[in-house]
């Protein structure tokens, strides 16, 4: 039992935030919430898996440091985009315009 709720949570909040990440496709702001959740739910698998076997958490730190380097780019991508299309909807720009 204890096992499965070793595994079993984790796997259950990354399928959630891959849920959550595919049904809000309309603000790129709920989106990167969504990834951030991803990310988050992965980083308590990569925690629970180093601790069971007894390793050192030094990857998790470089894990964490990524992450929010990725978290860092969205957002300035989200800035970016709210101060050239004056909104964070996807369908309000296109794509093909250079």
């Amino acid at each position: 039992m204890m096992m499965f709720m070793n595994w079993g949570v984790p796997f259950f909040l990354m399928i959630m935030g891959v849920f959550s990440f595919i049904s809000n496709r309309k603000h790129l702001l709920s989106m990167l919430l969504s990834l951030e959740y991803i990310v988050l739910s992965l980083f308590y698998m990569l925690f629970i898996y180093l601790n069971m076997m007894n390793y050192e958490n030094y990857f998790s730190m470089v894990f964490l440091t990524f992450s929010v380097c990725e978290g860092v780019l969205g957002l300035s991508i989200l800035v970016s985009m709210i101060r050239t299309y004056g909104n964070d909807y996807f369908q309000s720009f296109s794509v093909l315009q250079c």
